[in-house]
């Protein structure tokens, strides 16, 4: 399914590449840093980095915003908000807020990929009010109610 988005990049954001999917298969888009010089993220530390990009989604539809794998593996950066959710009336710039869960301070320079960028259809829900609900196997139970290992 392919679905139209309009996109307006932003001054800072100009010479950089808009968001593509990196393979044909991929689910997220990559997000670029649109900063013009170099931030150091130290350990501990978590900073809103611009993207350049303004969109408006279609009604129905929502942005989430996720971490990139290899920047977690490597070096133990993630998303503060994740995933994050661009709203379909939302038009300001996307943001991406990450943070330093590693060991070393981590350099983003301009055009990094920072973030990757799902599409996905948005379903507002309404609720029904009741004096109970239907019983299943489960239950009331929480956290670990249903095992730590496949067999239990």
């Amino acid at each position: 399914m392919n679905v139209e988005i309009s996109i307006v990049q932003l001054s800072h954001g100009e010479g950089l590449p808009l968001p593509t999917y990196a393979t044909p298969q991929s689910a997220g888009m990559d997000l670029l840093a649109a900063i013009e010089n170099p931030i150091e993220l130290v350990p501990g530390d978590r900073l809103l980095v611009p993207t350049g990009l303004k969109i408006a989604l279609p009604s129905g539809y929502e942005a989430q915003i996720r971490p990139k794998s290899g920047l977690a593996l490597k070096h133990g950066i993630t998303l503060v908000n994740t995933p994050g959710t661009i709203d379909a009336d939302y038009r300001g710039e996307i943001g991406v807020i990450m943070i330093n869960l590693g060991k070393e301070t981590f350099i983003i320079e301009r055009g990094a990929k920072i973030a990757q960028m799902v599409i996905a259809p948005c379903i507002q829900a309404s609720w029904s009010t009741t004096t109970s609900l239907d019983s299943t196997s489960r239950g009331e139970g929480g956290f670990g109610s249903t095992g730590v290992f496949a067999q239990e």
